[in-house]
């Protein structure tokens, strides 16, 4: 059994639906999910005029290889209206991987772990609430070192309790 960290929002839409719906279809497709952090509200990363995010991050347990996950994570942003035109753009629905088990992905389409998780709060925050003493395999550092360690100034609130 894999075990993956995943995160999941989206700035666009009833954002509290879709990430319910996210959630259902990742236990239907994926694996299932046995730990996941409150939902946070976030200003958004890259193009800061756009809707504030909501976020969660989710820990699953799948038979899947890292390529399949993210086919079916892919596959589930699709089914759930989201549409990929430009860097940044606002979004229905994000999945990234963050992490798959301690492994070390380079790929063209795949880089786990997720190359920009330790520049986010956003990321941060909801992953120290479920896996705070977690080790980045490449970092060497715990996900509270790296919250700590994080200089993103972007205003991430936790908002509703474990959903």
């Amino acid at each position: 059994m894999n075990g993956i960290y995943i995160i999941i929002g989206g700035n666009l839409g009833d954002r509290l639906a879709l990430i319910k719906d996210c959630k259902h279809k990742i236990e239907n497709e994926i694996g299932i999910i046995s730990r996941c952090s409150s939902i946070y509200e976030s200003e958004s990363w890259g193009e800061t005029d756009n809707p504030t995010y909501l976020n969660q991050v989710l820990y699953v347990e799948s038979i899947f290889s890292a390529k399949e996950v993210l086919e079916k994570a892919l596959e589930i942003e699709k089914k759930l209206g989201r549409t990929r035109d430009k860097k940044w753009e606002s979004r229905l629905i994000d999945i990234d991987i963050l992490f798959f088990n301690d492994d070390i992905i380079d790929v063209k389409d795949l880089k786990i772990p997720h190359p920009h998780l330790q520049n986010r709060k956003f990321v941060l925050a909801p992953l120290n609430e479920i896996a705070s003493e977690f080790v980045h395999p490449i970092l060497k550092k715990s996900m509270k070192e790296l919250l700590v360690e994080c200089k993103d100034n972007l205003k991430v609130t936790k908002i509703i309790p474990k959903l």
